[in-house]
This record gives C-alpha cells, sequence and structure tokens, in this order.
C-alpha cells in the first residue's frame, strides 16, 4: 500500500470549512495525520502539492459504468476528473438482478447507453456482480437496486399492475439485492418496464429499502409537461414509503419551464420541513440531456419488450400512429412535449452503417435526406435495433444555476461513455463545475463546491469514512489546481481530457500521478450494511 505525504497543499477538507495549508499523510490506504506544513511525523515519500487543492475524492452520484468498471481498467472518462466513488444501477436499469432470460434482453436495451463489451455475464445477483467489482476497479462503486430489471424478471415486460404474488417476488428481490450491499433502489419511469409502475407498486417495494436503510433514487414520470407535478410525486412516494430520497439529474428541462426551478426547489424544501423528508439530489453542469433514442416513443409502443416495438414501427399504420404521438401530442416518454426534431441529436448507433447519422440532429438528416423527419426517426430506429444513442438539447441555464446553489445539492455526471460523439458530460462534469461555476461564475465558492462533490453525496451513501479529509478516514483523495482545472471536452470532441488534476488517490493507491492514468485498479464495492 502506497505511504506518502501531500506537501504543502491547500486542503479542502470537504465540510465547507475554510481551506487551510497543510500536509496529509497516508498509510494503509487512509489519511493518518492533516499537519501544518513541515509538521507532518509520518513517514513516506513526500509529494510537493504547493499551490494545489488537496480534497476528498469526487463522488459521481449518477454513472452509467456498469460495465465500464468491469471491460475498461483505464477508465480514463472518470478516473481523469478525480472521480473516485461513481453510484451505479441508476434509472431503473442495469445488470444485476438478472436471469437467464432478462440478461441478454437488457443487454440489447441498454447498448446505447453502455455498448456490449465481451465479457463473462456470470453474476445474476447484485451481490455477485458487486464480487465482481471487487476483483479490481478503477473507481469504488456503490449500487441501486434497478426497479426495473426486478419488474422484468418477475413480470417481463408487461403493461399491467402486479398481482399479490407479483409484488411478492418483487419484494424478495429487492431484498436480496439490499442484503447483497446495494445502498438503495432506482426507478426509471419514462423507461421499460419502469413506465408501467403505479406509485403504489413503487412504495410497496421500497419495503425492504426502508428496512435496510436506504434510500430512493428516482427517475421520475416527467420533465416536462408535468415537471413540478412529477417532482411532487416523488416526494409523496418518499413520505409513504418512509424513506429517504434522491432525486436522480435534477433538472427542469424544456423552453416552458424556464425560470420555473424556484417552484421544484420550493416543494422540496416544504416537504423537508413540513413532514421531515430527507431530501438530496444530483445535476450535471450542462443543457443538453442524453439518453437512447427509443426512449422518445409512448410507453404503449415499448410494451412486449424491443421485438414488439420494432414490429409495431414496420406496420404501417402502427408507425402512424406512434409517430403522431411523437411529434403532434408529446408521448409520456418525451415527458409531455411533441418533439423537436431540431434539439435531438444522433451520438452513436449500433450498426456501423449508420454512422452517416452520428452528430446530426433529426431535422438535418431529414434536410439533407429530402424526407419527413419523424420517418427518418423511425427508421433509425428499425435500422439500428433500438441501439441509437442521443443528445436531447431541452435544457434552461438560469435553471441549472438555481438549482446547482441549493444546499441539498450534488454531483452526478449521468456520463454516457459509448457512442461516437457521447455527451461530454462523461468527461467533464467535474473540473467544469470548478471552471466555469466557481471561477468563473462564482455560484459556488470553492469550499461549498467541493462539500457538494464530497461529504453531502458520502452522507446520502452513508459511507462514514469517506467525503472529509481527516485522520482515520479512507484515503480517496483528488489534487487539483483552483486557477487552472478545466474541462477540454465538447459536444464536437467529448472525449478529451480535463485539465489540472494532476493527482487522484483511491484508497490510497495513485490512479493518477503527474497527470498520467497508473495502471491501478484499486477501487471496490462500497457495500451498504444495516
Amino acid at each position: 500500500m502506497t505511504s506518502v505525504v501531500l506537501a504543502g497543499g491547500r486542503v479542502v477538507d470537504g465540510t465547507g470549512a475554510p481551506a487551510r495549508y497543510a500536509d496529509v499523510a497516508v498509510a494503509q490506504g487512509r489519511i493518518i495525520e492533516v499537519a501544518d506544513p513541515g509538521a507532518a511525523r509520518a513517514t513516506g515519500r513526500s509529494v510537493d502539492v504547493t499551490g494545489l487543492v488537496v480534497a476528498p475524492g469526487f463522488i459521481d452520484m449518477h454513472a452509467h459504468s456498469d460495465l465500464a468498471v468491469l471491460a475498461d481498467p483505464e477508465h480514463e472518462a472518470k478516473v481523469l476528473q478525480g472521480v473516485t466513488t461513481e453510484v451505479l444501477g441508476q434509472d431503473g436499469l442495469s445488470y444485476a438482478p438478472v436471469t437467464d432470460t432478462t440478461l441478454p434482453q437488457l443487454r440489447a436495451q441498454l447498448a446505447g447507453w453502455n455498448g456490449t463489451p465481451d465479457l463473462d455475464y456470470a453474476w445474476r445477483g447484485v451481490g455477485e456482480y458487486l464480487d465482481r467489482v471487487d476483483a479490481g476497479s478503477p473507481t469504488n462503486v456503490a449500487y441501486l437496486v434497478p426497479h426495473g430489471n426486478v419488474r422484468m424478471a418477475v413480470m417481463g415486460t408487461q403493461d399491467r399492475a402486479p398481482t399479490a404474488e407479483d409484488l411478492d417476488a418483487m419484494r424478495a428481490l429487492v431484498a436480496e439485492g439490499m442484503a447483497g450491499g446495494a445502498v438503495g433502489m432506482s426507478t426509471g419511469l419514462t423507461y421499460t418496464p419502469g413506465m408501467f409502475a403505479e406509485d403504489a407498486e413503487i412504495v410497496a417495494l421500497l419495503e425492504p429499502v426502508r428496512a435496510a436503510g436506504g434510500f430512493y433514487c428516482p427517475h421520475h414520470r416527467n420533465y416536462g409537461s408535468r415537471v413540478v407535478e412529477s417532482y411532487q410525486e416523488c416526494l409523496e412516494v418518499a413520505r409513504r414509503a418512509g424513506v429517504a430520497l434522491h432525486l436522480a439529474h435534477c433538472h427542469v428541462n424544456f423552453p416552458m419551464n424556464r425560470g420555473r426551478a424556484p417552484e421544484v426547489l420550493a416543494a422540496i424544501d416544504a416537504a423537508v420541513r413540513n413532514d421531515r423528508l430527507d431530501v438530496t439530489l444530483d445535476t450535471y453542469p450542462y443543457l443538453a440531456a442524453a439518453t437512447y433514442l427509443g426512449a422518445l416513443l409512448p410507453s404503449r409502443a415499448h410494451a412486449g419488450g424491443t421485438a414488439a416495438t420494432l414490429a409495431r414501427l414496420r406496420d404501417p399504420a402502427e408507425r402512424a400512429r406512434i409517430l403522431y404521438e411523437v411529434e403532434v401530442v408529446g408521448t409520456d416518454g418525451n415527458h409531455g412535449v411533441p418533439a423537436d426534431w431540431d434539439s435531438v441529436v444522433i451520438t452513436g448507433v449500433a450498426n456501423p452503417e449508420l454512422s452517416w447519422a452520428v452528430g446530426s440532429s433529426i431535422r438535418e438528416l431529414a434536410d439533407r435526406r429530402g424526407r419527413e423527419a419523424a420517418e427518418i426517426f423511425a427508421d433509425l430506429l428499425v435500422d439500428d435495433g433500438m441501439g441509437t444513442g442521443c443528445l436531447l438539447r431541452v435544457g434552461n441555464e438560469e435553471n441549472v444555476r438555481t438549482i446547482m446553489a441549493h444546499p441539498a445539492h450534488t454531483g452526478g455526471s449521468d456520463g454516457i461513455l459509448v457512442g461516437a460523439k457521447p455527451h461530454p458530460r462523461a468527461w467533464g462534469t467535474f473540473p467544469r463545475y470548478f471552471e466555469t461555476y466557481v471561477r468563473e461564475l462564482g455560484v459556488l465558492g470553492l469550499e461549498e463546491c467541493v462539500r457538494h462533490l464530497t461529504s453531502r453525496p458520502a452522507r446520502r451513501l452513508g459511507i462514514a469514512d469517506r467525503g472529509v479529509i481527516r485522520p482515520g478516514m479512507t484515503a480517496d483523495l483528488t489534487v487539483f489546481d483552483p486557477d487552472k482545472i478545466a474541462s477540454t471536452a465538447t459536444y464536437d470532441h467529448p472525449r478529451r481530457t480535463p485539465e489540472g488534476i494532476p493527482h487522484v488517490l483511491v484508497n490510497g493507491e495513485f490512479t493518477v500521478r503527474d497527470g498520467a492514468r497508473t495502471d491501478r485498479v484499486p477501487g471496490r464495492a462500497l457495500r451498504h450494511r444495516t
């Protein structure tokens, strides 16, 4: 294990306290001393970090690295940003728990998020998946039981209410996942099959989460036409279930919702004040959203799984009905908002023959080919087997800044790592917070921003030994230059790595040294224990 003294830096300890100059000594994976410069009694090689900030490692509260942490030992997208822990199992869909039947279905459905890397997918339960993480990971991993996986394992992709027997079986799977080390449960209420669940089902499945001391993390039903009401529904579900709540990618999107972030925050504050709910949230510091292209379809089009969806899109009459909903009415998949084809940009395809579409909006593709935009959209889904990824340029800057300043805020990249031109947030979220919203705009102060990205998420995850720099804590540390830290990733060049982050330690081991990725994979599963 590394024994090292980070000497002469400015320690921002994660609590929000003012920075102070100190040496930080690390041995056996833990911080053993925080002393005045030159006063550290610990032995070990000294690394001069004069002029740099020494902070706890950043915690990505919303990541889609579920396969990347197993398939890509470099994982530079996150490691070079200073991320030391990622929360996976997001949006109600991931790779555990699975059955022999649902695993191939999920691999196909989630190809636009995670690709299809060549792995030994031998695990089935949450505990087994986390055992694979423990075998060597670039980052630490906390995991949420994905509701969609649970529902699919018991009910398939049927659009119906569960029977009492179904609920019992799903509750047992959630309880098994929590016993395996999950920190809570996520939902994806605009994705198959989570979109078919009523709130009463979610409340029932949160019973074992409450018993284990976990939290609820919803991708809720509507970020557009019913955005405030949908956040209120999340608060009500948490209140009924008696669990803490973490609001995933808590953005207030679409032009109709400009300036409405204070309404959402007022609802959260009222629930905390009146119902004593424990609520946190995460955002990414960008205006574009990202998902797979099929998410824009109405929920009814997804019933029966991918093959059934493709059959509907191949049927002329059914295709016409679906496209009318997408383009004119506004589907539940697109949050009740008619599709704006100028704002939907293709980021990646599963079929290499469709690479001509990457980087262009649906409108641009339609104009280039002299066809209707909705037909281009449907053809891409069919020809790509639903594997297409996209950006949705629907954000509002004033809402991003308002939510970011709230005391419940944490950072989450929502980073999708696959595709020819994925969202730059996967490579740039954490440096962008400091570059743009601390240094340039002053939305957050340095110490407060570090707190948002470290101790506050650690508290939500129940990780008592991380997120703060003090003796005895695990040595997850990020060292950065506050004047130079910056994201270089752009929408045109999304895989550019950041600047100004020379050193990162995970469990006391350097994963980044002098700005370069080392060969270390010291991350492990951070299992929740009751």
